[in-house]
């Protein structure tokens, strides 16, 4: 009798203990897959002498709208910002655990084919990619100083297919640049649509260029400014807003809660942060530039980004190398008060660290591609994604 009894217990025990193995297994591969969506990513997607180019710079990053994620960046056979350069592009489908091979978006034989500057048009579904043009032998000097053989132009071009393939360059200089300009850049970085407000659906891209000023304190009498390239027509049509010229160069747009659109912007007045100002009107004209001394950072191109809703207050996020004058200690921050502070800064990578580009991932993680390398911020372009949970925890995220 004793031993029967043992044996139903047994058995009983030995069922309960299968059920509850059962239950812990699916538990812990549930919380497991939930764990990938959102774990941190870092991969180096393009490395100099690999691939077929001496170096690549200049990346841009946005998501598809079938939430492919899409990252540009320039491949340079060449030295310098000018000379042989294509546009380049790699996929992931995953959130940005593996990424396609390389694809050659445009290549103009020995000219210069650059400053990816990507934007998604939410109502049609369309690509658009700026780009800038020059001839190969023209260096961004002779281009300035109005002393070389052709200059600067301003290319777009669309998909209507996530991002497979892409329609012929267009050239739209004479609508989006000055003949008095010489020097002309789109981005670096990412364009933006107004998302409320009066000028809903407006595409906005940011772009600089160089011109004379008399007094000029940059190559000779020529400085560098701002302007911002945009359409109210789907792209059928490309207008140029007022200039800002305050010694402004590379810049990335951000919408504010109320419609308000930011300009953050890579500027030579020699206060070592970034300068920043407003538009009332979706980016047509705009405020008297100021200065952010909560966001230090060296002669550099940077990035920043509306991440939306977290935790119940909406949160703008921006990445740059945070230090007053060496490209290094590329660093994020976040505002939840419109960009009027800054808090919880977050190293993302102590060493040698220079252009960025922020985008929100499908999985709600944050994506950062950004210039990189141990001895130089050259020698890779490289992909990390992470929760937004990590910018509020202590320690870098690259070691």
């Amino acid at each position: 009798m004793f031993i029967k009894f043992l044996h139903f217990d047994i058995h009983k025990y030995l069922s309960t203990v299968s059920f509850v193995l059962l239950i812990f297994s699916a538990l812990f591969f549930a919380t497991d897959s939930y764990t990938y969506a959102q774990q941190t990513l870092n991969h180096n997607l393009w490395i100099s002498g690999r691939g077929g180019y001496k170096s690549y710079r200049i990346p841009s990053l946005i998501v598809a709208p079938n939430g492919d994620l899409l990252a540009f960046a320039e491949g340079r056979k060449s030295p310098g910002d000018s000379g042989n350069i294509d546009l380049l592009l790699k996929r992931s489908k995953n959130n940005g655990k593996t990424w396609s091979s390389t694809q050659i978006v445009w290549n103009n034989g020995d000219n210069t084919c650059g400053n990816p500057t990507a934007v998604v048009d939410k109502d049609t579904g369309r690509i658009w990619l700026f780009m800038t043009w020059n001839y190969g032998e023209d260096t961004e000097s002779q281009i300035i100083q109005k002393k070389s053989k052709y200059t600067r132009r301003v290319y777009v071009c669309y998909s209507d297919n996530n991002g497979k393939t892409w329609s012929k360059p267009k050239d739209i200089t004479s609508s989006c640049k000055k003949p008095s300009w010489g020097w002309y850049a789109t981005g670096p970085g990412i364009g933006i649509q107004v998302q409320h407000g009066k000028y809903k659906g407006r595409l906005l891209i940011p772009a600089n260029h160089s011109f004379s000023k008399p007094g000029g304190k940059m190559f000779g009498h020529y400085v560098y400014a701002d302007n911002i390239i945009y359409s109210d027509d789907h792209g059928k049509t490309w207008h140029l807003s007022h200039s800002l010229n305050d010694y402004l160069n590379e810049n990335q747009l951000v919408e504010l809660s109320d419609g308000t659109i930011m300009l953050n912007a890579r500027n030579y007045n020699g206060k070592h942060c970034r300068a920043v100002s407003l538009s009332k009107d979706g980016g047509i004209s705009w405020s008297k530039v100021t200065f952010d001394y909560q966001l230090v950072g060296p002669t550099c191109q940077a990035s920043i980004l509306n991440y939306g809703n977290y935790d119940g207050k909406d949160m703008l996020v921006f990445a740059n190398p945070a230090v007053p004058i060496s490209r290094t200690h590329m660093t994020v921050k976040v505002s939840f008060n419109q960009g009027k502070s800054w808090s919880n800064s977050k190293l993302i990578y102590a060493g040698p660290s220079a252009y960025s580009c922020l985008t929100k991932l499908p999985n709600g993680n944050i994506g950062l591609l950004f210039e990189s390398g141990t001895t130089s911020q050259n020698q890779n372009i490289k992909f990390i994604s992470f929760p937004p949970e990590e910018i509020f925890t202590p320690g870098s995220l690259i070691k």
